[in-house]
């Protein structure tokens, strides 16, 4: 059966204390529902957050399903647990099986893009093309983007990307294969440990890790 979590000692929706967010309110409607739950995965918890009809972030990497409510709290001020809706339900089913080594189509997910940049914005558009075992470089998305000093730009916006492995950020690599950087919980880490589990080729054993816990958060975040 699978499992989500609520934190509720009498099984209600808990109030989210103030926190720093991601994404400014004046975007939605008071009247949207604004929900955040956590879920099993075969890399261990991850959690994600939705307001109204479209996802505002997904949370990976995290040691435990405390750091990851902790996380969550932080980056979703004012969001309540609760029972994910269908199109979450769907959304968590498809990052199970991507974890699970299959290669679900997320190109229909509802992202909410509204407070996004606009370079952000096409930076996850081209890397959303992407499919499971396949990558780029920060480089080739430059050049896609019309401008190959763009590279630290791109390198930028995947480090603020709020949707990582429904827009995944770690199909990006540095030059001559290198794995680059790494912003979600565990770093480089966890970006070569969603490499293996697609299969990708990179210059780095991604093998190595395979078995390994996820190491503490960089400094470095979203």
């Amino acid at each position: 059966m699978r499992k989500y979590y609520d934190f509720s000692p009498l099984n209600r929706f808990i109030r989210v204390p103030s926190a720093p967010v991601c994404f400014k309110s004046c975007y939605y409607s008071v009247m949207e529902s604004f929900g955040i739950t956590v879920f099993e995965t075969p890399i261990g918890p991850c959690g994600i957050a939705w307001r109204g009809s479209k996802i505002v972030g997904v949370e990976i990497g995290e040691a435990d399903e405390k750091e990851t409510r902790h996380r969550l709290r932080e980056r979703f001020a004012g969001g309540e647990y609760a029972e994910p809706p269908a199109f979450i339900r769907q959304t968590i089913e498809k990052v199970r099986a991507l974890l699970d080594g299959a290669s679900p189509d997320f190109s229909d997910t509802p992202l909410a893009l509204d407070s996004v940049p606009d370079l952000n914005r096409r930076v996850y558009e081209i890397i959303l093309e992407l499919k499971p075992g396949e990558t780029t470089t920060y480089g080739a998305i430059a050049r896609r983007l019309g401008d190959v000093s763009l590279s630290q730009a791109v390198g930028y916006a995947l480090g603020k990307n709020p949707f990582p492995i429904i827009v995944p950020c770690h199909r990006v690599l540095g030059s001559n294969g290198k794995v680059g950087g790494f912003s979600a919980a565990g770093g480089t880490a966890t970006k070569l440990r969603l490499l293996n589990i697609e299969r990708a080729r990179t210059t780095s054993e991604p093998d190595l890790f395979g078995g390994l816990p996820l190491q503490e958060r960089p400094q470095t975040g979203w």
